[in-house]
Order: structure tokens, then sequence, then C-alpha cells
């Protein structure tokens, strides 16, 4: 039997989602839990990655299972799970799935959100990318309009990258503002984007330019050209890690 499980993460914590060599991991973490109840490894596809404290509102993984698990199994192996890990994960449900269906390969679209402050705020530090520039929003706006349709865009990818293509396509490219309804929270800006797929670090890079486009450094053709380029030598530098959170992946409307 295959089963999804979603789960949410602070990816301050973490060296990254996906097991590496040279620091803990999300990956490495849940999967421990999992082999800690289940008495037997638990290997675990993830829809995605993110690197090094890139947080997750909502990613999803998929794993095999000899055993026919029902409603009532699934919610006990959640709050198990939960008693195991640290607090920086949060497992929120585990559901069976069709044999067929992949985590990575059945999305139909991921969306990422990049949170910005443009002041000071200590109790977001580790959730929000500060900047002390005053930014042109609406100009930014504009720019990120232009990458909505299909595209190349490997101006926006990690070097050396060992993506099969560079083509995406993006359905939404917008900053907007956060509603006042705490304090502090009228000077965060916040960046969704969503795609049928992403790049390797092509959600930081294309902050970063856009920055660029907002501070009066590019203009929204500059942008165009960046894109037009496919060299990522000619786009921005990428923005920090810790403003960046995958909040959502999407499946087909019928069940998987």
């Amino acid at each position: 039997m295959r089963y999804f499980i979603q789960f949410s993460y602070r990816g301050s914590d973490f060296h990254g989602s996906q097991i590496q060599p040279n620091g803990v991991t999300v990956q490495e973490v849940l999967e421990g839990a999992m082999r800690t109840l289940l008495r037997h490894e638990v290997p675990l596809t993830f829809a995605g990655r993110t690197d090094a404290g890139v947080h997750a509102l909502k990613m999803v993984a998929h794993f095999d299972e000899d055993a026919a698990w029902d409603a009532e199994v699934c919610r006990t192996l959640c709050h198990r799970l939960n008693g195991l890990l640290p607090a920086s994960i949060a497992v929120r449900k585990v559901w069976p799935v069709r044999s067929d269906a992949h985590a990575r390969y059945s999305a139909t679209s991921r969306t990422y959100r990049y949170f910005l402050s443009t002041r000071k705020e200590p109790f977001l530090s580790d959730r929000t990318a500060r900047v002390t520039d005053t930014l042109d929003f609406e100009a930014m706006n504009r720019a990120a309009a232009r990458m909505i349709g299909t595209h190349d865009f490997q101006s926006f990818c990690r070097s050396h990258a060992a993506s099969k293509t560079t083509i995406c396509t993006v359905t939404k490219a917008q900053w907007s503002q956060r509603l006042a309804e705490d304090e502090g929270l009228e000077y965060t800006y916040v960046f969704t984007i969503r795609a049928d797929r992403f790049l390797r670090n092509m959600v930081r890079a294309v902050v970063g330019t856009l920055l660029d486009v907002g501070r009066g450094k590019m203009t929204e053709e500059d942008f165009q050209a960046v894109v037009d380029a496919r060299n990522r030598c000619a786009a921005g530098q990428s923005a920090p890690a810790e403003g960046l959170f995958l909040s959502d992946i999407e499946y087909p409307k019928f069940k998987i």
C-alpha cells in the first residue's frame, strides 16, 4: 500500500529537506521517527526539496507499507510521530493513495511565499528577510507579471543544477502587503509565486532580482532581458533563505 504524509517544518533548524552528509535534515529526522515506530526502514520520497533555512507550511512525501491502514491507524501514526519529532516538525496527515500516486510527479502545482520586512522585527527574524532600502513594489509587480506563462527560467536556476529542463509554467507572481493585524505586520510584504514546477534556487533568485527592480537598479525591461538571457550571471543575487516558505502543493482533483 502507498501512503501520503503531509507535514510542516521550520527550516532554520535543518540543513535542507533531503538527506545529505554534512548536516541534520528533515528527511533524516522524519525517517528516524518512523523507523522507531514501525521498527523497519521507511524511505520517504518528498514532493520536492528545500535548501537549508527554507521553511515548509505544507510538504508532502510518499512511502510504501505492506499493511492496509484504516483512518484510525493513520491518525494514531500522526499522533505518535508528533510525540517523537522535535518542535520544528509537525505531521498533519497520513492517508492511503493509489499505488501509482507519486508525491513529486503527481503534483500539478506548487506555491512558494517569500516574506519581507522593511523594518527590524526581532520576533520574525528567522521567518522574514529584512531590507533597509525603500522599495517600489508597484514596479516589482509589473516586472513579476512578465513571468506569467511558460518560459525558460535558466537565468534563475542554480549553476550546474541537474535539471532536465529549465522550462516552467508560472500562473501567479505577485507582491502583496500583509494586513496590520498585529504590531509590525504593516511593514511586511509577501511575494507569492505558483508554478507547475520550480528549479533549484529559482524563487530566491527571482526575489533577489525583483529587489533590484524595487531599488531602481533595474527596469522592467531589464528584468525581461534577464529572463530572455537564460544565464544565471544576468540575474541578481539570491535573497536570504529565511524568508522563503513552501506554502502549498496541489494534486489532481480525483482521488490519488
